[in-house]
């Protein structure tokens, strides 16, 4: 009986994850109406996943319906042509307004608390809250 939740358990979070890693990857939700946060990203690249980290540990500030976190992986073409069409490489965040029109971006690593704030005030000027 144990190992059945144990291993139940283990599964529903293990699909909820996969879940949330795919509506991550899911580049047609800018310009849904909640601004959002676009990393560029090579999963080879530890800069990339150290930004990746810091940027999910900042983004707890806020509610699903008042930011949005996406991820172009340089990977695949999807991910690659976004990169192109602004210019930019990975270790980059892309901050675009509920419209889909880009307004800041962020080059390099960053700690969470600096993420935090960019944030704040990238939503209290597009965000409409």
């Amino acid at each position: 009986m144990l190992v059945t939740l144990v291993v139940g358990g283990g599964s529903w979070y293990m699909i909820e994850d996969v879940k949330a890693t795919m509506r991550e990857h899911d580049l047609s939700q800018i310009g849904n109406g909640v601004p959002a946060i676009v990393q560029i990203h090579d999963p080879q690249c530890p800069r990339c996943v150290a930004l990746q980290r810091e940027a999910r540990t900042a983004l707890c500030e806020f509610e699903n319906d008042q930011l949005q976190f996406l991820v172009a992986n340089v990977m695949n073409s999807e991910g690659r042509q976004l990169a192109a069409a602004h210019g930019v490489g990975n270790i980059t965040l892309l901050l675009f307004d509920g419209e889909g029109r880009r307004r800041n971006v962020i080059t390099g690593s960053y700690d969470s608390a600096y993420l935090t704030e960019a944030f704040r005030q990238h939503v209290s000027r597009y965000g409409g809250i």
